[in-house]
């Protein structure tokens, strides 16, 4: 999956719940920029999102989809609050990834404990 693919799905996450906050578009920007793309590629994918029917581009293999998913929840969690259609979009790009509950909870817990340390519960 190329670049702007990726940066267009972050967006479209973003924009899921009607706004995109300035927390989300700090997170975009900066992903933009690591992505080594132009703020003329953020402001396009922007407009994609805000359109009648963005839909994302879901990668392949193994390694992009840990990648797409990551970057989705950090998306979901830019503004402080998970709404239910950010979630119903992560649940369904996971599902159509293939990507399973084991899967998803590890990538959690990598996020949440970067260091390595499981969660409890």
């Amino acid at each position: 999956m190329n670049r702007f693919d990726q940066l267009k799905n972050l967006v479209i996450m973003a924009a899921a719940d009607g706004r995109l906050t300035q927390s989300e578009i700090a997170l975009l920007i900066d992903r933009c920029a690591e992505l080594g793309l132009k703020e003329s590629d953020l402001e396009t994918a922007i407009d994609y999102a805000l359109s009648d029917k963005p839909t994302l581009k879901l990668p392949t293999t193994k390694a992009e989809k840990e990648d797409l998913l990551t970057d989705l929840l950090r998306v979901m969690a830019a503004d402080g609050e998970l709404s239910e259609v950010e979630k119903r979009l992560f649940a369904v790009a996971a599902a159509k990834m293939s990507v399973n509950q084991a899967d998803i909870e590890a990538l959690i817990d990598r996020l949440v404990n970067p260091k390595g340390s499981k969660r409890t519960g």
